[in-house]
C-alpha cells in the first residue's frame, strides 16, 4: 500500500522537524485554524461510515492522523479521508511507556501541519456526541486545553509514584488523569520537546504505573496550570471498577443511552461537565450501525462515533 502513510520519518527526524516553530506571525497563505484527530488504534476503525458522516462538508477544517500497530497490514479505513493517513508506528503494549511514546508520534505528526491548532487524542472507542459544527467552535475558540488532572490518594494514584523522581518530580505534584486528552499547539509542542520528565516517567512509572495516566496530566500540572481545564472531553463509565470502563451490550446501546450521554449524565467519578465526547467499550458491529443511523435520523442533535469492537 504506497500511499498508506503520511511520512516516512524516524522518530528522532520527525519530533526535530515538529519542534520547529516560525518567528514570523504572518502567514503567506491563508490560514485556517484545523482540529488534528489523532487515532490511537490497533488497526482499522471499524466506524468509519460514521466517521466519514461526521467529517462530510468539512474538508479544511480538520486533519486526521492513525497510529495503528506497525504490524497491521490492510487499509485503516475505506473513506477518501482516511487514505494516506497512518504514520510509521512502533508497538504500542498497554500500560507500558510505548502508549505515551505513540502519543508523542501522533502530537508531533500533526505539529508538522502549521494549520493545526487543536490537537484531540482518540480510540477507536470514542464517540462524538455532537455534530462537527458544534464541537470544532467549541475547541478552537477555548482558552483551556483539557487534559485529566487531579490528585488521588491511594493504590492507583499516589501509590504509583516512585521517590526516584525527586526532586523533578514530588509526590505533591504526582497527578492522575484520563489518557484522552485534548491540548492546543504550545502544549503540544511542550509535550513533544520535553526531557526534563519524561526519562523519568520512562524509567520510574513501569506496570502497576501506568505513564499514559500521569505523565502529561504532571508535567502540565507541573508548568503550565493556568493553561489547562484539569477535565477531559471524554466520558467514560467507571461505575463497575477494575483497570477498564464498562463493556456496553449490543442491545443498551440505544437512542435514549445516547441522549442520556449527550445530556451531560455523570458517570465518571472525575468528571465534572457535560462535554463533547464519550468513550464506550465494548460494541457489535451491526447493532452499533443500526442504532447510530436510527440517532442520526433525529434532528437536530445528530451525533457521529467511533467505536472500537471486541472480537
Amino acid at each position: 500500500m504506497p500511499n498508506a502513510f503520511l511520512h516516512r520519518m524516524k522518530d528522532e527526524e520527525l519530533f526535530w522537524r515538529a519542534s520547529m516553530v516560525p518567528r514570523i506571525r504572518k502567514t503567506p497563505f491563508k490560514k485556517v485554524p484545523k482540529v488534528a484527530f489523532m487515532f490511537l488504534v490497533r488497526g482499522r476503525l471499524p466506524l468509519s461510515p460514521l466517521w466519514a458522516r461526521f467529517f462530510r462538508g468539512y474538508k479544511g477544517f480538520y486533519s486526521i492522523y492513525v497510529h495503528t500497530q506497525p504490524y497491521f497490514v490492510g487499509e485503516v479505513a475505506p473513506e477518501p479521508m482516511f487514505q494516506g493517513r497512518r504514520i510509521p508506528s512502533e508497538v504500542v503494549t498497554w500500560g507500558e511507556i510505548s502508549m505515551v511514546e505513540a502519543e508523542r508520534r501522533l502530537l508531533a505528526s500533526a505539529l508538522l501541519d502549521f494549520s493545526n491548532e487543536r490537537f484531540l487524542l482518540l480510540s477507536e472507542a470514542c464517540i462524538p456526541l455532537y455534530n462537527f459544527s458544534t464541537i470544532y467552535p467549541y475547541l478552537i475558540n477555548s482558552r483551556k486545553t483539557f487534559v485529566e488532572c487531579y490528585d488521588k490518594e491511594g493504590p492507583v494514584g499516589r501509590g504509583r509514584y516512585d521517590h526516584n523522581m525527586e526532586p523533578v518530580v514530588t509526590l505533591q505534584q504526582w497527578r492522575k488523569g484520563s489518557q484522552w486528552f485534548e491540548v492546543d499547539r504550545h502544549l503540544a509542542l511542550e509535550v513533544i520537546c520535553d526531557k526534563k520528565y519524561y526519562p523519568l516517567f520512562r524509567d520510574y512509572c513501569k506496570p502497576a504505573c501506568y505513564s499514559d495516566e500521569h505523565y502529561i496530566p504532571t508535567l502540565l500540572y507541573i508548568e503550565f496550570p493556568q493553561e489547562n481545564s484539569d477535565r477531559t472531553l471524554t466520558y467514560v463509565d467507571w461505575s463497575k471498577g477494575g483497570p477498564h470502563p464498562y463493556k456496553f451490550g449490543k442491545w443498551e446501546v440505544t437512542v435514549p443511552l445516547l441522549k442520556q450521554m449527550q445530556n451531560g449524565t455523570e458517570w465518571h467519578a472525575n468528571q465534572t461537565k457535560k462535554d463533547a465526547e464519550v468513550d464506550i467499550k465494548v460494541f457489535y458491529d451491526a447493532c452499533i450501525i443500526r442504532n447510530l443511523y436510527i440517532y442520526f435520523s433525529h434532528p437536530p442533535q445528530c451525533v457521529t462515533v467511533m467505536a472500537w469492537m471486541s472480537h
